[in-house]
């Protein structure tokens, strides 16, 4: 059996957060689909060998945003060749840093920075 996991992030403002991931972490959109009235309902971003996807909040649909409900309960772990100038640019570009980028005990760099649509980066790297 094959199985693939593609998280869907459900973000305030789609295309502000397709702008976001590609310039902060590198992704590349390869696909963008709207609804009749423009809202992004689907769009594909491509991370390395890894792929995610994200819409627009819509609450007639049960769509919500980490914003709108509170915060994230999920840290989307990331592992990035160095964790400290993604996250420089995730501040850069409007996130806020929860943990700061440091080398842990358990043989790894990892910070963690909120995006500025609610999400939870765990960002993650080999010890230098």
């Amino acid at each position: 059996m094959t199985s693939e996991l593609q998280p869907k992030l459900l973000v305030s403002d789609a295309d502000a957060g397709i702008d976001f991931y590609t310039k902060a972490l590198g992704a590349t959109l390869t696909s963008r689909v709207t609804d009749d009235a423009g809202v992004v309902i689907h769009a594909e971003l491509a991370l390395g060998s890894s792929v995610f996807a994200l819409a627009q909040s819509v609450d007639e649909w049960g769509w919500h945003d980490p914003g709108s409900v509170g915060g994230s309960p999920v840290l989307l772990m990331i592992d990035v060749s160095d964790p400290g100038a993604t996250a420089d640019r995730m501040l850069e570009l409007g996130g806020e840093l929860v943990i700061p980028v440091e080398d842990r005990p358990y043989g790894k760099r990892q910070g963690r920075v909120k995006d500025p649509f609610g999400h939870l980066w765990v960002l993650s790297g080999d010890l230098r």
